[in-house]
């Protein structure tokens, strides 16, 4: 008896499979960091040793995301992103049975290692769902990323209002990310299903110079330190630069985030337009222009105005550099998004802390020069993007 095989994934089946693989992703990370509070004071760590174990959080992701590339590549990167997901399900609970520093230190190394790895295998199958579109379709799934963090907000807000314990909530968590990373699997399209359909000419792995896909990692680093400044210098600087009150100060962020989710939503259309070139040139010269204004502006609404500009200047940068990784070279997507999503990442850590040690020795709108440089270094080396050969 001839064995049937199973039913072609359709585009648009694993294109909603993915917008609820990165809404979960980003829903796990809000409700832990909404959480962090509360689990500091149950674990007893102080301040310092909190910004300590947040360095093995994100260097454990950087590890996660290096060792998940080629396993994707491997295995398929369906099969990885159902495995991360429920691995991150199984850890995100972990720092609600955390009892003091070490013990949240092996919880925050083990969620980072595998948000790593979702985060890494979710990008490489987003670029495997877009080639079967005609048309750009990455930067909505970065926005599902927003939302899905800011549901968690709102959701962390009520469960922590309610005083619902800390293990409940995250445990909660958990068993959501295990069941939705179960039930896309069997929507998710694989590398592999589309590889088949190449010739063996096309299918020879392709020789990509090293310095391109340094290129791409450069970017991404300028651009995700930009990001990561105003994740969390915005508020501070509106507080302290000008003078107002905490709840004012609040919407420099809110302004940032909101400008930068919409912008994801329309960058996919403008790419199809104008290319993602020019999505990078222009939106990292408007997110220049946007900083600029912010952090020269003597009046708060106006630099409420130019955090919206520098949020909807950068939102469609990164996906499309994570887009041009992972075409690189079809059959080593996964590893390339690894090393420019890993570069990139260092540049998400490392910039409030660079920041943070300028003012030092700088007032606060003089060290965001770095941010601002860098979004012209972006601006000039653009180019690097047009696809290969």
């Amino acid at each position: 008896m001839t064995e049937l095989s199973p039913p072609p994934v359709l585009p648009r089946a694993a294109r909603v499979a993915t917008w609820l693989v990165f809404a979960l992703c980003g829903f796990a990370v809000g409700m832990w960091v909404v959480h962090i509070p509360v689990i500091e004071r149950a674990t007893g760590v102080s301040h310092t040793e909190l910004g300590a174990l947040l360095l093995v959080l994100g260097g454990s992701a950087l590890i996660g995301m290096q060792v998940t590339g080629p396993l994707a590549d491997r295995f398929g990167h369906s099969r990885v992103v159902s495995v991360s997901g429920v691995l991150v399900g199984v850890a995100v609970v972990l720092p609600g049975l955390a009892a003091n520093w070490w013990t949240l230190g092996l919880a925050l190394a083990a969620f980072g290692f595998f948000n790593g790895s979702l985060d890494v295998a979710m990008n490489a199958h987003a670029v495997v769902v877009e080639r079967a579109y005609p048309r750009p379709i990455m930067a909505a799934f970065h926005a599902m990323w927003s939302i899905g963090g800011a549901i968690a907000a709102v959701v962390g807000a009520a469960v922590l209002g309610a005083g619902v314990p800390t293990l409940v909530s995250l445990g909660g968590t958990g068993i959501l990310c295990i069941v939705v990373s179960l039930v896309v699997r069997r929507y998710l399209l694989d590398s592999s299903e589309q590889a088949a359909e190449e010739t063996a000419e096309e299918a020879k792995p392709a020789r990509i110079p090293a310095r391109v896909v340094w290129l791409l990692g450069l970017l991404a680093f300028a651009l995700m330190l930009s990001e990561g400044v105003a994740n969390d210098w915005a508020a501070l600087y509106l507080r302290d630069g000008l003078g107002t009150s905490e709840s004012t100060a609040a919407l420099a962020y809110g302004s940032f985030a909101v400008a930068m989710t919409v912008g994801r939503f329309a960058t996919d259309r403008v790419a199809a337009l104008a290319g993602p070139v020019a999505v990078v040139r222009y939106g990292s010269g408007l997110a220049a222009l946007g900083l600029a204004i912010a952090s020269l502006a003597p009046w708060v609404p106006l630099s409420l105005c130019g955090w919206a500009l520098f949020g909807l200047g950068l939102s469609g940068g990164v996906p499309q550099l994570f887009t041009a990784a992972g075409n690189l070279d079809k059959r080593a997507s996964g590893a390339l998004m690894a090393r420019v999503v890993g570069v990139g990442y260092v540049g998400l850590l490392a910039g409030p802390a660079i920041i943070g040690g300028l003012a030092h020795w700088v007032p606060l709108n003089v060290a965001f020069l770095l941010p601002l440089a860098l979004c012209v270094v972006a601006v000039v080396f653009a180019p690097a993007m047009k696809p290969r050969g």
